[in-house]
């Protein structure tokens, strides 16, 4: 999280009357936490469902050292596509540097996804690197990730009936990101964007899931997040460029549970965030 405080000039101009001993803040916590528990009308990662077209509840925390350096955990429920039985749940571990340098903030670290009781070689470890900027009134972000070869990313593929699974070869997968934000002056509003690109592995890998599942797709949204206080109401239009030709090929795993229809099509996101 990222907070600003401005001080009222009445305040600082007494302040700087008071003698220098007055003036003394204690200095900053050498570790901080941080975390946020939400709810959202659906799980899309990278544009794709990962909870059947249906509600998450989500929350994760972040434990940060004065250095940069931070770990992290993150979960979220599944449900379809996405999911390896067990408890149903993807718990994200995740450890990494964030440091500003100027007015652009370095953040690079590993992620790995995994799924606690869930079936075998499901768990994907991924490294990324982000580099954030302003640009007048926006803040912009690029991306690159990059999850290096794995057996739960291994080449297999499908033809229309039945599944085919191919040579079982590990495969790798790199998602790039582009990402702008900026607050509506005077108002609680911020404006977001945000755009995709992966690439890896395309069919279905060896328990049914991809990080790539056309080869290769782009995926994009827009939306707007209201803030009060600590709570935050976002509400984002998200799609991505995957043709039902193509999600047919991957199909049922490739869609809704109860009506067919595909995990990856257009959709508007309502999500209730609460920061702590």
């Amino acid at each position: 999280m990222r907070f600003s405080t401005i001080l009222p000039a009445a305040i600082l101009a007494a302040t700087t009357a008071m003698p220098a001993f007055a003036q003394d803040t204690a200095p900053p916590e050498p570790i901080t936490i941080s975390g946020s528990a939400s709810v959202a009308s659906d799980y899309r990662f990278r544009g794709v469902s990962q909870s059947d077209k249906n509600v998450a509840v989500q929350g994760g925390i972040t434990i940060a050292h004065e250095s940069g350096v931070y770990i992290g955990t993150w979960g979220s429920n599944l449900a379809g596509w996405g999911t390896f039985g067990g408890a149903n749940l993807e718990l994200d571990l995740i450890a990494g540097y964030k440091k500003t340098f100027g007015t652009a903030t370095v953040d690079a670290g590993v992620t790995w996804y995994t799924y606690p009781g869930g079936a075998d070689e499901t768990d994907v470890v991924e490294f990324y690197g982000k580099l954030s900027g302003t640009a007048g009134p926006a803040t912009l972000t690029a991306g690159a990730f990059y999850a290096p070869k794995q057996t739960s990313l291994s080449r297999a593929f499908a033809s229309a009936t039945p599944l085919v699974v191919g040579s079982g070869k590990r495969d790798d997968n790199i998602y790039l990101s582009g990402d702008a934000a900026g607050a509506v002056p005077n108002t609680p509003l911020t404006l977001k964007a945000h755009i995709g690109y992966s690439d890896g592995n395309p069919g279905l890998g060896p328990n049914g899931t991809s990080l790539a599942p056309t080869g290769s797709y782009w995926d994009w949204s827009v939306g707007t997040d209201f803030t009060y206080k600590n709570l935050t109401l976002g509400v984002a239009y998200v799609d991505t460029d995957i043709s039902n030709s193509e999600a047919a090929y991957i199909t049922p795993n490739f869609s809704k549970t109860t009506n067919g229809s595909p995990i990856a099509a257009s959709t508007v996101v309502v999500s209730l965030t609460a920061a702590f």
